[in-house]
């Protein structure tokens, strides 16, 4: 883009001559990612191409997102897709319409065969992400926020301004004379991330100094790494504590809670619970199956899977499994081993 004062560096890798795809709703952030990398991918070879969701939850969605798509094609980029998605309700509206969103670019992703989908999240973004786990009592993988890449559904998704300030973004889209849409979701007290956008970070920023945003995102790099190390562990544990169909309790017993946690974590979602959903008293749950067991009952978890303890196994049962014997189990009530948990 002529004049463009956009960030320079190389927003993602991929293969030579290789499509990307850029997620962009207007915003700032992904109006000043979209100008870069049309800027640079001319300049590397690669193809650009640009999706933007309209998610249909406000009027004049659709006028608004033909319009990204229209300067879009002015500046080159191509293909260019208008995707319309549904948003459902499972999770909140935040957490439907997210689903939606990356549901829509990872199936045009792979119908264009694209190398990334690049997404437009900030320094900013990733220290409202840090907060809010910190706020929900999440645990070392919730407060590692959102990696610089990710292959989800068999799609890379990277984003390349995630330690970049929002600011910068903004002034790259005032340098090259782009008018932003903002989004007036983003500023809506009814949603949490609103709130700790306008007022929960600014007040920490008041009280602690600019340095706060950065340091924030900083924690989630440095708890990445160390999730990630962890997780390797835990997979390779996770093996050898397999028999058949279930878990050895004796080998599981042996583990650090660490790695004990974070196998059952990953055993559960393996047999079928949605990850969204399996939360830290799933696990809880399945943990005390192994190290405080007084004969309790099943865990449940979400997807309708049950967990039963027999001697020296843990094994699982899914729906259909558990129709066929005539249990019933409370797979929506928050119900784990006989007692019930506020959600």
């Amino acid at each position: 883009m002529p004049g463009s004062s956009a960030p320079q560096d190389t927003p993602t890798r991929p293969r030579p001559s290789g499509l990307v795809l850029v997620a962009c709703s207007g915003g700032a952030d992904s109006l000043a990612l979209a100008a870069a990398t049309a800027f640079v991918g001319a300049r590397l070879g690669w193809q650009v191409g640009l999706v933007t969701v309209d998610h249909g939850l406000q009027a004049g969605s659709g006028q608004r997102a033909e319009q990204v798509a229209a300067w879009a094609r002015e500046r080159g980029l191509d293909p260019v897709e208008v995707v319309a998605v549904t948003v459902g309700t499972s999770g909140g509206p935040e957490a439907a319409a997210r689903d939606a969103r990356y549901a829509a670019l990872a199936d045009a992703a792979r119908r264009h065969s694209a190398a990334a989908v690049l997404l437009g999240h900030t320094r900013d973004d990733q220290a409202e992400t840090v907060l809010l786990a910190l706020a929900r009592g999440s645990g070392p993988r919730g407060l590692s926020g959102m990696p610089v890449h990710r292959d989800q559904a068999g799609v890379r998704f990277s984003r390349p301004f995630l330690d970049l300030p929002r600011a910068d973004c903004r002034a790259a889209c005032a340098a090259q004379g782009l008018t932003p849409w903002d989004d007036p979701h983003n500023t809506d007290p009814a949603y949490a991330r609103s709130r700790v956008r306008a007022e929960a970070l600014p007040a920490l920023v008041a009280t602690l100094g600019e340095g706060v945003v950065a340091n924030l995102a900083r924690t989630a790099g440095l708890l990445a790494q160390d999730t990630a190390y962890l997780d390797e562990l835990a997979a390779a544990a996770l093996g050898r504590c397999r028999t058949g169909s279930g878990l050895a309790v004796s080998a599981l017993r042996e583990l650090p809670a660490a790695l004990r946690t974070r196998a059952l974590h990953e055993w559960a979602a393996g047999l079928g619970a949605p990850r969204t959903a399996l939360a830290h008293r799933h696990v809880e749950t399945l943990d005390a199956l192994v190290t405080a067991w007084r004969g309790q009952g099943p865990a449940y978890l979400p997807g309708g899977i049950t967990v039963t303890r027999t001697a020296d196994i843990l094994t699982p049962a899914h729906p259909a499994a558990a129709a066929a014997s005539g249990r019933d189990h409370p797979t929506e009530s928050g119900a784990v081993s006989g007692k019930v948990l506020e959600s």
